[in-house]
């Protein structure tokens, strides 16, 4: 029976890996249907209060969503098992698009055509995004302020310090708003066991870059950068961008690489966190996609397994909910910030590049068609358009 489970969790995991485009939150709507309206393992309640867990948390959404549901259906090894159904198949697609990038004469056409629907992407995210985290004035406040700093700083400190400082403006607005009630979700571990999480995940946060400048080794670098980028990102993974952006470009990569990446990763199921193996690809090859991705998403199960046990308790403090409105704020900004740089500073060239973004924001938005559909046809796009210029 238990064998039974834990396949069952990598078959549904596996259907939702292979079938989940759209983003985050087009996979929230996706686990829904999945695991609270066919599979009935758990409830409305308990689903949106996962919800509301792994928006809380850094990292990736949708896969620690996906994560916490295995937890709660099969333990430790239930939620590895949804992780790997629903990011393998986004990491084989990235990991070969990078190799064939790298090792062949590749059109430039294309490749712009994927930097220019880069651009199309954010703002698509930056729209959905600005109405759901920064819904009032004093929300926009800090996102336009943190996309100020950002630009006028552009240093993975500075973000760091811009979410820190957000956190502590929507502490002291919102803190008298009332916080939710929470449900109880029935674990196989308990406090220790999250004690422990949080513990390790603290120590290679702060060992890792401590650590990094005894050990001449790019793989070490891999796994510090990608921990770190991991560990600090809030907002889903559009926010990747600028954070990885300063870390590996130009030390590992050009810009050019970089942004196709981004492009490339809208067009594949699953969360967009696995550009890592596209990006662990191009840093060190087959061994560099495995560490890149294995410490992507390690603070992911780190921080549910630190929380979950916790969780009931965090959910009803109103100050934690407070600074969460304003980081989420802070978040925005962020990708309001990128969105300019790297983004359309490396795609937006001439008028015929913003022209074709035009196009692919119009079909993203107003026409309501699939990123990977847009992505498929703004690559084609620019193959025709710099073949006859």
């Amino acid at each position: 029976m238990t064998k039974n489970k834990y396949l069952e969790i990598l078959k549904a995991s596996t259907k939702l890996g292979l079938t989940s485009f759209g983003g985050p939150a087009a996979h929230i709507g996706y686990f829904r249907d999945e695991y609270v309206e066919k599979r009935k393992w758990l409830d409305d309640k308990a689903y949106a209060d996962l919800v509301a867990l792994c928006q809380f948390l850094p990292g990736p959404a949708s896969s620690q969503v996906g994560i916490s549901i295995g937890m709660l259906r099969g333990g430790i090894l239930g939620g590895f098992l949804s992780w790997f159904g629903f990011t393998m198949p986004s990491v084989l697609i990235l990991a070969l698009f990078a190799m064939f990038v790298s090792g062949a004469a590749f059109d430039a056409g294309w490749i712009q055509g994927l930097k220019i629907v880069a651009v199309a992407v954010v703002a698509h995210a930056l729209l959905g995004m600005g109405k759901s985290l920064a819904p009032d004035k004093q929300r926009v406040a800090i996102a336009v302020l943190s996309a100020t700093a950002i630009l006028l700083m552009p240093t993975a400190w500075a973000q760091i310090g811009v979410i820190i400082a957000a956190g502590f403006a929507g502490y002291f607005i919102y803190r008298k708003d009332k916080a939710p009630e929470a449900v109880k979700l029935v674990l196989s571990f308990g406090k220790k066991t999250g004690i422990a999480a949080w513990t390790i995940f603290a120590g290679l946060l702060i060992g890792l870059p401590l650590l990094r400048p005894l050990f001449e080794s790019t793989y070490y670098a891999i796994f510090d950068i990608f921990y770190r980028v991991g560990s600090i990102v809030f907002g889903g993974g559009h926010v990747v961008l600028p954070m990885l952006e300063r870390e590996v470009v130009p030390m590992f990569m050009d810009t050019d690489l970089f942004i196709s990446g981004y492009g490339a990763a809208q067009a594949v199921p699953g969360p967009l966190f696995t550009l890592s193996a596209y990006l662990g690809q191009l840093m060190g090859s087959g061994l560099g996609v495995a560490i890149a991705v294995a410490a992507m998403f390690l603070p992911s199960f780190l921080l549910v397994i630190g929380t979950l046990p916790f969780w009931s308790i965090i959910r009803t403090k109103s100050g934690v909910q407070a600074a969460l409105k304003g980081v989420n704020a802070a978040v925005v900004g962020v990708l309001l910030a990128a969105l300019y740089d790297p983004v359309f500073t490396s795609a937006i060239k001439a008028p015929i590049d913003f022209a074709v973004a035009i196009i692919a924001f119009a079909m993203l938005v107003y026409f309501k068609l699939a990123p990977w559909i847009v992505v498929l046809f703004t690559a084609i796009l620019g193959a025709a358009i710099y073949a006859f210029l």
